[in-house]
Parts: C-alpha cells; sequence; structure tokens
C-alpha cells in the first residue's frame, strides 16, 4: 500500500471540492427542475473552473513540497509525470 501523502493544503483544496460538489448537485437540480440552458451552462462553468483550480493548487503544492527533480531521477520522471495534469 501506498505510502499517505498529506499536505498543509490538502483541508483547503478539500473544502474547495466539497464547495464544487454542492454547487454541482444544485445545478444536476436545475436541470432537472428545467431550468434555462444558459444559466445551466454557467453553473457548470463555474463549477468546472472551481475543480480545475482544486487540481491546480494540489499539483503546485506537490511541485513545491514534494519533488526535487534537481537531484533525483525519481523526482524527475514524476515531475513529468504529473506535469501533464496541468
Amino acid at each position: 500500500m501506498a505510502k499517505p501523502h498529506y499536505h498543509a493544503s490538502h483541508p483547503r483544496i478539500a473544502a474547495r471540492l466539497k464547495r464544487a460538489d454542492g454547487h454541482l448537485h444544485s445545478v444536476i437540480a436545475m436541470i432537472e427542475e428545467g431550468r434555462p440552458c444558459h444559466d445551466i451552462a454557467q453553473q457548470l462553468h463555474a463549477v468546472e473552473n472551481a475543480i480545475r483550480n482544486a487540481k491546480q493548487a494540489l499539483i503546485h503544492d506537490h511541485l513545491d513540497h514534494c519533488l526535487d527533480a534537481e537531484s533525483s531521477d525519481a523526482d524527475r520522471a514524476e515531475l513529468k509525470a504529473i506535469s501533464r495534469y496541468l
């Protein structure tokens, strides 16, 4: 089993994702209620941005605190692997 990774930023990122999750549930309700597509698209855009921002915060925190690409071949490989998600 992999060693758990915990960063000081994880609670803030989890909070962002929980808000996005709640927002997404609201968007689903909007669809089920037959709300206008423009309103739904606008709210989906907001959810998408929230998730993208959380992902970027997670990756940047990992790059800043976990990788030393100058001295480790393994870290260079991980940098290459994780950077594809940016």
